[in-house]
């Protein structure tokens, strides 16, 4: 007979992975449902083969791991992608359970946002200054994180702005983050 916390595992109602150094090393039956496959599709897939582009990974990754080395957990809604290649939103949560080493093991959720907050069609950039919008930030703080001028930022908002049908900033925010509007 299975364990109480394998049942809970298994048959959790959120993607769950257990990574060793973003391997996934098990999974859930949700998370294989999220990302189109059964549990044993993913182990030992780099989780990197789940993202919209190698640069994403890296640059979620250099985030992640220095939130992980001050808290030892991470946090963040970001596009993911399914194995048929398709996208979706996703809100990430991560928890370490080697502090000294944040990577080389931990937990990790993923659920799917796709019902409150359907995919438009971004470049690698415009999907950064979405995310980025997304917590609030200003033009000048996307900015300086990106490296790049406010008024750059603006162009890429206003781009936003059209692609989502946002009259303004506040809406697109809430589309952005799927709050109604």
């Amino acid at each position: 007979m299975d364990s109480l916390n394998d049942i809970a595992f298994t048959h959790a109602p959120t993607g769950l992975v257990v990574l060793e150094n973003r391997i996934i090393r098990l999974c859930n039956l949700q998370f294989a449902r999220t990302f189109i496959g059964t549990p044993a599709d993913f182990i030992n897939i780099p989780l990197a083969h789940y993202y919209p582009s190698i640069e994403d990974y890296r640059r979620i990754g250099e985030r992640s791991l220095e939130a992980m080395q001050r808290t030892g957990r991470y946090n963040d809604e970001r596009i993911m992608k399914r194995s048929d290649g398709s996208l979706f939103w996703c809100r990430v949560r991560g928890q370490s359970v080697t502090p000294d080493d944040p990577f080389r093991r931990g937990v990790w959720s993923f659920a799917d946002l796709s019902e409150e907050r359907p995919i438009v069609a971004l470049t690698q950039r415009e999907r950064e200054i979405a995310i980025l919008t997304a917590r609030g930030m200003t033009s000048k703080e996307v900015g300086l994180e990106l490296g790049l001028s406010y008024r750059t930022i603006e162009v890429y908002r206003a781009r936003l702005l059209k692609k989502f049908s946002a009259r303004n900033l506040a809406e697109l925010v809430a589309k952005l983050s799927g709050m109604p509007h």
